[in-house]
């Protein structure tokens, strides 16, 4: 059969043309910049992740494996840190991009994984712009540290997500929406192993049904995070592990760096047996890490995919053990904490290449986006890496002012959220470092309540010169006398009030005559009790009977010192007082001295029905208490109980002061003018109250804010309170009101090596461990600059002191310091990556210096003095 040319040419110009218009009705929710024809040779992406891994403590040196692919097989980044050294903050701004304060996941558990989080941020993850381009994405191991399993978090096609925090036995695992326990069998339940057998699967069986589709893995380990279980072929290994032992080791106390570092001393014994443990055992767990690492290696190179497919390693923060006194933990604004690994090996990457630019956690996002050819949202604050790894073109040898490769050089650290106030309105004190202790001694000395020495009423401080001359403050020792006749019983029957009606009448009204007279007349009509005049005995005391322990005791209240303390004319009303007061005394510990008694009378404090506290500040007890163990266990429950009792009365009368102060009425304020206008004689509608006598429109929205802020202020002290008995009911004592404790005992570690030398506590942060710092990195300057919530100050150079031993803020000019304020208030408040990396002067211009002290425009901060 014969075909025309024409017919041809029209059959092949159909055909393109419905290609075209399928092609141009088809929906593209995210474009990429590859085009069309390369979609099926994009590179495959493998991101690996360990939790708590750090740099300065040497975790590197041993994972020989992992160095060899990952540091002489691709680029080494030297100086990769992150902007906050915490599990969750860190971990969403891998995912997103973004700095914390914009999105908002500030600590382990505020907005962690939270409704927030889930309907703002997770939709706008890396996973989710791959998914939607064609990339087969699978998340392996721990997403963040409040997930609870509920849901499958959107863009993952494979999911398999540790529920909560990190574990290596008995955890539970999301499996695509379905839990599924482990137990603590090694061969099907480590975690490490279960996770890396996984991905490796899920790679070979989509490269075999789908093999022209990239692949997106997320392999995140649980090691070297606690509870620091090893598989069991290496529980014996570094016996002798000592890399953590760096000269910041035990360095302490630091009196010169923030609160929770000069509260914190040095260790003693069996913390640093500890830490010398959990390094050893830390570096255990990396040891399954570096084996799973070389087995994904192995599969990329049995199915052909190594040279397509980028492998980036790094750690969500590092760690500190024993720097600076800190037994374990991390959250720290220092190199030991914001340091983590960072490899990159794929298509054109130099193998052994170093690259000494500054890395953050927040680059990784938009470098995923970049390796598929994805255009990055303006939106994420990180910047893609891709440019720092691409090999620098031979330039022209005939240009000598050749110009360098502009990149940051200086960065944001952020930790923690601001700080509430206090219900009462107080705040937590501001910490100042600008006086040392003796200028502050003395300048508080100058004030008039400690210039008498124990002498003025309710004085608890006196000031007193040393031996060397310098100022000192002492407590007051002793109780002041309380006399006897100014004790007064607080009436308990009830008193009415009048309505919320204001009285500005004077209080030195007297009646007149006329209305004296009509009140007698009243007074007649009315009453029929006759009053009259009634003589009443006026001889005060002399002495008072007091029965202790079977013996009485007579106490002569004539005494020259004795006598100026009693009331000299004693009314029916105070008779009867005093006669309750005499009462209270009974059985009052008296001195075996009989001629101390009255002065122990008088000056003890009546604790219980047995226990007495004297003016010496000592505490007595009836004998029988120290003879008889029954009468010592029956008081000893008493107290308990009646200190139980008490505690439950403060927190109702807690609960009753916070009622009074939403319900408080308008105070009443004679010099304004009144609403009843005096020219009309009647009230003036409508000012505060509109016609549907509701609230004022402006005290509507004030009410509800106010609603609002107490609600809030409500459930956080319930949140409280059930931390406090959940703490109770466990026994728990080592936590303290503002720390961040834990306790050690020989339970704790499940496999060997074990610990056998009993339970400590330690504490590791605080709650005003809230912090912004700048962190500068150029040709000529290493600095850090930290500003804390409680106005504490830190400035270190790592030129001269690499491991942040000394705050030098002292050294610094206050011109410096202001514009290192500026900077620093511009990147908290940064939106997108335009703002969040500002090209320095330097870079601008050209020169080699760093652009951190640059001139910046605005007024200088008047914040510091001194």
């Amino acid at each position: 059969m014969k075909v025309s040319p024409l017919t041809l040419f029209l059959v092949v110009l159909s055909n393109e043309l419905m290609d075209v218009l399928s092609s141009s009705l088809k929906p593209q929710r995210f474009k990429g910049r590859v085009q069309r024809d390369r979609r099926n040779i994009r590179p495959n992406i493998i991101l690996i992740i360990t939790d708590d891994q750090d740099v300065e403590l040497g975790s590197l040196q041993v994972m020989n494996k992992t160095r060899r692919l990952m540091e002489q097989g691709g680029a080494h980044f030297t100086n990769a840190f992150v902007t906050t050294p915490m599990c969750c903050p860190s971990r969403s701004s891998m995912l997103t991009g973004k700095y914390v304060h914009n999105h908002n996941t500030y600590t382990n558990n505020e907005n962690c994984s939270s409704p927030s989080w889930q309907a703002m941020h997770e939709p706008r993850t890396f996973a989710v712009y791959l998914n939607n381009t064609g990339y087969r994405t699978a998340f392996f191991g721990k997403y963040l540290n409040e997930y609870n399993g509920s849901y499958i978090p959107p863009g993952w096609r494979e999911w398999v997500g540790l529920i909560k925090n990190s574990r290596f036995y008995n955890y539970t695992l999301s499996r695509n929406g379905f839990k599924e326990k482990h137990g603590f069998d090694y061969s099907k339940d480590y975690f490490t192993d279960v996770i890396t057998n996984d991905s490796i699967n899920y790679f070979r069986i989509s490269k075999k049904i789908y093999p022209h589709r990239p692949v997106l893995m997320v392999i995140s380990h649980a090691a070297p995070h606690g509870p620091e279980d090893s598989a069991p072929q290496f529980s014996e290994l570094f016996p002798n592990a000592s890399q953590h032992i760096t000269p910041s080791y035990n360095y302490a106390p630091n009196m010169d760096k923030h609160w929770i570092m000069q509260f914190t001393g040095a260790m003693r014994p069996i913390h640093m047996e500890f830490t010398n443990i959990l390094q050893r055992k830390r570096l255990q767990t990396l040891m399954s890490v570096d084996d799973s690492v070389n087995r994904i290696f192995q599969m990329l190179a049995e199915t052909g995919e190594l040279d397509n497919t980028y492998v980036i390693y790094t750690a969500d923060h590092g760690y500190h053990i024993g720097q600076f006194g800190l037994v374990k933990g991390k959250s720290m604004p220092y190199d030991f904490d914001l340091r983590v690994p960072f490899f990159v090996r794929g298509p054109n990457v130099e193998p052994g290449s170093i690259i000494s630019q500054l890395v953050l956690n927040i680059d990784l996002a938009p470098t995923i986006l970049d390796i598929a050819g994805l255009d990055i949202p303006a939106d994420m604050d990180g910047k893609s890496i891709l440019k720092l790894l691409e090999p620098e073109k031979p330039g022209n040898r005939f240009r000598s002012n050749k110009r360098a490769r502009i990149w940051r050089d200086t960065f944001l650290i952020e930790r923690g959220k601001l700080l509430r106030k206090k219900e009462d309105g107080t705040g937590d004190a501001q910490q100042t470092n600008y006086l040392p202790k003796y200028e502050r001694v003395k300048e508080v000395c100058q004030q008039a309540k400690y210039q008498t020495a124990c002498e003025q009423p309710g004085q608890k401080w006196q000031c007193v010169e040393d031996s060397a001359g310098r100022l000192r403050l002492h407590k007051c020792k002793g109780t002041p006398k309380v006399h006897a006749g100014s004790k007064k019983s607080r009436s308990l029957r009830g008193q009415t009030y009048a309505s919320n009606h204001c009285d500005c009448s004077s209080n030195s009204y007297r009646m007149r005559q006329s209305e004296r007279r009509n009140q007698r007349q009243f007074l007649n009509i009315h009453t029929t009790h006759k009053f009259k005049h009634r003589f009443l005995r006026t001889r005060p005391i002399r002495s008072v009977s007091v029965e202790l322990e079977g013996e009485i005791y007579d106490i002569d209240l004539e005494i020259a010192d004795l006598e100026s303390l009693m009331p000299q004319n004693i009314t029916m009303g105070s008779y009867r007082e005093d006669k309750a007061a005499g009462e209270a005394v009974e059985n009052v510990m008296i001195g075996e001295d009989g001629s101390k008694a009255g002065e122990s009378v008088l000056d003890s404090v009546k604790v219980t029905h047995k226990c007495y506290i004297l003016a010496n500040e000592t505490v007595h007890c009836e004998k029988e208490l120290y003879q008889s163990a029954r009468a010592w266990k029956d008081h000893k429950g008493y107290i308990d109980k009646e200190i139980e009792a008490l505690q439950d009365k403060i927190k109702n009368l807690r609960e009753v002061r916070g009622h009074l102060k939403r319900k408080k009425p308008e105070e009443c304020d004679c010099n304004r003018k009144s609403y009843f206008s005096r020219d009309k004689g009647m009230r003036n509608q409508g000012k505060l109250k509109n016609k549907n006598s509701h609230l004022h429109p402006f005290r509507e929205v004030a009410q509800e804010v106010d609603n609002k802020l107490q609600l809030f202020k409500e459930n956080r002290r319930k949140k409280k309170d059930r931390k406090i008995k959940k703490r109770m009911r466990k026994g728990d004592s080592c936590s303290l009101p503002g720390l961040t404790c834990f306790t050690h005992n020989n339970e704790h570690w499940q496999t060997p090596p074990y610990w056998n030398l009993g339970s400590f506590c330690a504490c590791t942060s605080s709650n005003n461990n809230t912090y912004w710092c700048l962190r500068t990195i150029n040709e000529t300057h290493n600095i850090l600059f930290c500003e804390f919530a409680t106005g504490f100050l830190e400035y270190f150079d790592m030129n001269s002191d690499p491991y942040q031993l000394t705050n030098t803020i002292h050294m610094v000019d206050r011109e410096i310091l202001n514009q290192l304020h500026i900077q620093l208030m511009e990147l908290r408040s940064c939106q997108g990556h335009k703002q969040c990396t500002p090209r320095t002067k330097a870079a601008e211009t050209g020169n080699k210096d760093g652009g951190s002290f640059d001139q910046h425009r605005g007024q200088l901060w008047d914040g510091w003095e001194g």
